[in-house]
């Protein structure tokens, strides 16, 4: 039987502001990435988020960022391969202290940390370092079919292929950047119809009309986006409806 985990990014309200509606989409989703305070979220809702996964059964993991809280992590910063490695120990170790069982699940880089380290290999390797760092059991959530994998795999981490049911994809297989129309997917049925095409045929349109292959573990719908619950409550029902094993990813990698 196929088998995915399917993921979103929870945990990005801050002080009194409220994003997404994580309570619902929780219902729906068997890993949670949970902001760690750099682009999003803040303590108290990291705490909250990670009780309400753990009361849901949901699995945890870090979603780190640059320190870009009025750019919500989706600027490229200049940092260094030493700085963006201490900045990760430093939002995994947060987290993680706010865990039940002083365990993470894995960890997924936000924006352009995570767009970054796909194709740049020493901040690539500061994030698999940093992981490694804090804790070699967690997995890493890395972009399928990057180059980003095959490094963190021969750095000996347990690595998710990650694929994505709300986002464009370039003909090389990256995201598309969020500045160009169509970059960001809006009905629920073209999101329900590809993620079942490349969860199960292994092959995604890309927005230029071609196709690509793609061989993913993880599957993300992002909380932030309009229509988010009713995206994970279709993806999770789809899923399954077409034999597809929905599964936390600590039990894929």
């Amino acid at each position: 039987m196929r088998s995915i985990d399917l993921n979103c990014d929870m945990g990005e309200s801050f002080g009194m502001y409220k994003m997404g509606l994580d309570e619902e989409v929780i219902k729906y989703v068997t890993s949670a990435n949970v902001a760690c305070g750099f682009h999003a979220g803040d303590p108290s809702w990291m705490r909250r988020t990670v009780r309400m996964a753990e009361d849901n059964d949901v699995a945890v993991g870090a979603h780190p960022s640059f320190p870009d809280l009025n750019g919500f992590g989706r600027r490229d910063l200049a940092v260094t391969p030493q700085e963006a490695r201490d900045d990760l120990v430093y939002q995994i170790g947060a987290l993680q202290a706010f865990s039940g069982s002083g365990k993470l699940q894995h960890v997924k880089p936000h924006g352009a940390m995570y767009n970054r380290a796909v194709n740049d290999e020493p901040l690539a390797r500061s994030i698999c370092e940093a992981v490694l760092e804090v804790d070699p059991g967690m997995a890493l959530v890395a972009l399928a079919g990057s180059p980003w994998v095959g490094l963190a795999k021969d750095m000996g981490l347990r690595v998710a292929r990650e694929i994505f049911a709300d986002r464009a994809l370039n003909a090389d297989g990256t995201l598309v950047s969020r500045s160009r129309p169509g970059s960001v997917l809006h009905d629920v049925d073209e999101v329900v119809e590809r993620s079942i095409r490349m969860v199960t045929e292994r092959t995604a349109k890309t927005i230029d009309g071609g196709e690509i292959e793609v061989e993913a573990d993880s599957l993300c719908v992002h909380g932030d986006t309009p229509g988010a619950v009713d995206m994970a409550k279709a993806l999770r029902r789809e899923l399954e409806a077409a034999g597809v094993q929905v599964v936390p990813l600590g039990r894929l990698v």
